[in-house]
């Protein structure tokens, strides 16, 4: 905006947001009057600044704030996500638990039976032997 005259709203705007040049803030009053209690406004801050650092102090604090909320909400989130793994995981391996209870039952099932059959087997082989010692008497 150097060397150039003020025409728009979008200009005098631009001028007030960009520039501290005495000169163009003076023309930027001249010609758009509605910024000089802005730049009296903003002049009047700047010489209290204890009052700027506690707005600053004060922003800096919510800054801060928000910033901890942020943290602790992302944190929670992160926290929540493990508890679901974890309960998946822990659905996964009860029915892994199960599935080997189940495979544990049927072989004992099966050990039974095979103990029950041995037993047969060896009544029968007494029996045969038996029979066999009657006969060559």
């Amino acid at each position: 905006m150097e060397n150039k005259t003020i025409q728009t709203e979008l200009e005098a705007w631009l001028t007030f947001l960009s520039t501290d040049d005495p000169e163009q803030i003076y023309d930027l009053i001249q010609k758009f009057p509605i910024f000089k209690e802005m730049y009296e406004d903003i002049f009047r801050l700047c010489q209290n600044t204890e009052r700027v650092m506690d707005m600053f102090s004060k922003e800096l604090a919510e800054m801060d704030h928000n910033t901890a909320e942020y943290m602790v909400d992302e944190m929670q989130k992160d926290l929540d996500e493990a508890r679901e793994i974890i309960q998946e995981k822990d659905n996964e391996l009860k029915l892994k638990e199960d599935t080997i209870q189940s495979q544990s039952d049927e072989l004992k099932l099966k050990e039974d039976t095979i103990q029950d059959q041995s037993d047969e087997l060896k009544k029968a082989y007494a029996l045969i032997e038996k029979l066999q010692k009657e006969q060559h008497s």
